[in-house]
């Protein structure tokens, strides 16, 4: 054998070994971000998987970016939504892996063009900078991917810090911040671990440490008005099928359950999502309230104080309690889709008066509404995908002495949809979930983590009432003052209080996201100029 030949072979074996710890370096990344995340909720892996997926992407070429990049957010979205199979795998048989595989070949899409971003940020950026540059496009496309009808805005990294010290910075930057400051501290880790010397995470921290300073200094939540209005929450655990099968069981459990909250003299009670699985305005002159005149919803009102069915009971149950009542059930009206049923919150009065009826603005994809009928109808199982009509106001409903914005389940994932409530003067949030869909997977953790992160944005105090578990009331700083964890019967009681107010519910997320994208091209803008100007 040749010299030539020799060396060639040699070379051959060292790019396979590099491709090999690569393609390594992204699986473990992918792997430790989504362990950061509930059920495992090992959030300390969250930078350490940043670092990962830095170190292995930063150097390939473009080709070998996007494959690395995709591979590893397959990886992650197939761990991280595995909760989607829980329930609904059962209804699909052998179709059940589709429900995980297909979305997260999709977002992984996100991964891919996360790491043609950084590749393109370290040829022309200043070695220092890129690790903003991965960050910000990191979170760019985490937020875009979130967003809109088919947005799936679960496992977010930022959601992870949420009980870590990095949760303070969603007062400011919101979650899409929150990711793009674990991505960066994963940069630099892999940085400088690159150089082989932690020189250049000197600067990095201090600059950190005194953001974070500055940031829990001025943190709102850590000066909010003592809660003094009682709210409570009725958890009556009863399992998907039995409610599905007997609206009964339902009806009559969750009546005595509230009328026990009595002595209590709580303000507010809600009852999660879709616990009256019917049509509570089932007779057509109640199909209009929301839209009536003035004379006309009067004349409903009386009507529905003499009702015997179950939309007058509920009524006479507010009445007894002396407390506003938010019942989850189901709505049917004349809407912008035409003669549809909605996903619905019926909110009655403590004088026994139904004052509103809130719908369900975003509804979950593939299961509540089927995106694009005509494209999506012929898929398999499409028959069993739920046609629920999209509501449209952004609702704020007061109950007490003070006023809350309504986001069933899904919604409460879309810190866009919660912002425009608090424009409109919304003090604290109410999130009726039925996770009793999710059972006991990660999914019933995610969504009670995203209830905390939507705290800590807001300022505000939370109170989730779940069909099965979670259940509960959250401070302005994230923390759950009260709880009822999965497959537990019972009502719970607790404050709320006045908002304490934050920067970022104030501005929104979409500011932050655009600030993210124009950092990005300022640093491979900046660093192209550059090379361009030291060129002959």
């Amino acid at each position: 054998m040749t010299a030539a030949a020799s060396t060639a072979i040699r070379f051959r074996t060292i790019a396979s070994s590099v491709r090999a710890a690569e393609l390594l370096a992204s699986l473990f990344g992918a792997l430790a971000l989504a362990f950061a995340l509930p059920k495992a909720g090992q959030a300390w892996l969250a930078p350490l998987g940043a670092a990962a997926l830095f170190w292995s992407w930063q150097r390939l070429s473009y080709k070998r970016a996007f494959f690395t990049g995709w591979f590893a957010g397959i990886v992650y979205f197939c761990v991280s939504y595995a909760w989607f199979t829980y329930t609904v795998g059962s209804f699909v048989g052998i179709f059940a892996f589709a429900i995980v595989v297909i979305p997260a070949v999709v977002h992984a899409l996100t991964f891919a063009g996360t790491a043609l971003a950084l590749r393109f940020a370290s040829r022309y950026a200043p070695a220092w900078l890129v690790p903003l540059a991965f960050a910000a496009a990191f979170a760019v496309f985490e937020w875009w991917r979130s967003v809109g009808v088919v947005g799936i805005p679960f496992a977010q990294v930022g959601y992870s810090q949420t009980s870590t010290l990095l949760g303070v910075f969603a007062a400011y930057i919101g979650a899409v911040g929150v990711t793009f400051v674990v991505m960066a501290i994963g940069g630099y880790i892999a940085l400088a671990i690159s150089q082989r010397g932690v020189s250049v995470l000197a600067p990095v921290a201090a600059v950190f440490a005194v953001a974070w300073g500055l940031c829990y200094w001025f943190w709102p939540a850590r000066h909010a008005p003592a809660p003094t209005m009682r709210v409570a929450i009725v958890q009556g655990n009863i399992p998907q099928s039995l409610k599905t099968a007997n609206l009964d069981l339902s009806v009559q459990r969750y009546t005595q359950m509230t009328l026990q909250l009595k002595a209590l003299r709580p303000a507010l009670i809600v009852w999660p999502e879709t616990v009256i699985l019917t049509e509570l305005n089932e007779s057509p002159i109640y199909f209009d309230f929301q839209a009536g005149t003035a004379q006309q919803r009067q004349k409903m009102q009386r009507l529905i104080a003499e009702d015997r069915s179950l939309i007058g009971q509920f009524g006479r149950l507010a009445a007894q309690t002396g407390s506003t009542l938010a019942v989850g059930s189901q709505d049917r009206h004349f809407g912008p889709e035409g003669n549809k049923s909605y996903n619905a919150l019926y909110i009655y009065s403590p004088a026994g008066v139904l004052s509103s009826i809130y719908d369900k603005r975003q509804l979950v994809p593939f299961a509540e509404s089927l995106p694009s009928p005509a494209i999506f109808s012929h898929l398999p199982y499409a028959d069993l995908i739920g046609r629920f009509g999209h509501g449209t106001d952004d609702a704020v409903i007061s109950a007490g002495s003070m006023r809350f914005a309504p986001l069933i389940c899904w919604e409460s994932a879309f810190s866009d949809i919660v912002h425009r409530q608090l424009m409109r003067g919304a003090q604290f949030l109410v999130i009726p979930t039925d996770d009793a869909w999710f059972g006991p997977s990660s999914g019933t953790y995610q969504h009670a983590q995203i209830a905390q992160m939507r705290a800590i944005e807001s300022g505000e105090w939370v109170v989730q009432a779940a069909a099965t578990g979670i259940s509960g009331i959250i401070s302005p700083a994230g923390r759950w003052t009260e709880r009822l964890d999965l497959d537990k019967q019972g009502d719970l009681a607790g404050n709320v209080g006045l908002p304490a107010g934050s920067v970022f519910a104030r501005i929104g997320p979409a500011p932050v996201c655009w600030a993210l994208v124009l950092i990005y091209g300022a640093i491979v803008l900046g660093g192209y100029l550059r090379t361009r100007k030291v060129q002959p």
